[in-house]
């Protein structure tokens, strides 16, 4: 059980949507029942970086507004980043706080690093393949490991997922990851959001990483080694 002198643990999620608000909720209650998690909500970063094709000044000045609101005024033991779009601005905001700041998707990039050489990395979002891309080099880079990167756009599909569409968001994205399955060892996805298909998935001939419960489950031990 994660406590500290009897009081459990709290998580704040920075959130860009509410795409996977219920999802990333109801996985730290499954999966650590006893920490408190906190939300804030800021669909306006993602619009932004969508309609700047990248992070601005504006979405780095907010975001690190929020880890410091995390932290001094929530009380945050740990900050959860959920959008994988803005994981350099987060990577910023870390430096801002005394607490840890998780990224959702750094998990996802050492284990896909470590499973192949050949990694490919689907995307929803064009905004989200560059940042996901230089996180799997950097963290290759980290590993001592020569990797090969192939990158594969589902344009649209985001869009609708967005409207409540997830059976086409799924079908598009799924049809995308057999055709990107024959060219590599692995593949990451570079959203979040893109946990909906697994239960669509069937059988794949290389293994699909989501970000989701690798991040909360990096999450988890770093609670445990700070308790």
């Amino acid at each position: 059980m994660i406590v500290k002198e009897n009081k459990p643990k709290k998580v704040v999620i920075i959130h860009t949507s509410n795409v996977t608000f219920e999802y990333l909720n109801n996985l730290f209650h499954e999966l650590v029942p006893e920490v408190i998690v906190k939300n804030i909500i800021d669909d306006s970063l993602l619009a932004e970086v969508i309609e700047n094709k990248g992070v601005t000044k504006g979405v780095i000045k907010r975001i690190c507004t929020y880890a410091v609101l995390a932290e001094k005024i929530i009380g945050a033991d740990l900050i959860f980043n959920q959008c994988s779009s803005v994981g350099e601005a987060a990577d910023i905001a870390a430096k801002l706080v005394d607490i840890p700041l998780v990224k959702i998707d750094e998990k996802m990039a050492e284990v896909a690093c470590k499973r192949g050489d050949k990694i490919g990395v689907i995307a929803t979002l064009e905004t989200t393949l560059g940042p996901t891309v230089r996180l799997i080099k950097k963290t290759a880079d980290n590993l001592n490991k020569k990797v090969e990167i192939i990158e594969k756009l589902c344009e649209g599909a985001f869009d609708i997922l967005r409207k409540g569409n997830t059976k086409g968001h799924n079908k598009m994205v799924i049809e995308a990851i057999k055709e990107l399955s024959k060219e590599v060892d692995v593949i990451v996805c570079a959203q979040g959001s893109m946990v909906t298909l697994l239960d669509e998935l069937g059988e794949v001939t290389v293994p699909v990483l989501t970000s989701p419960r690798l991040g909360i489950e990096q999450a988890i031990e770093i609670l445990e080694r700070n308790n």
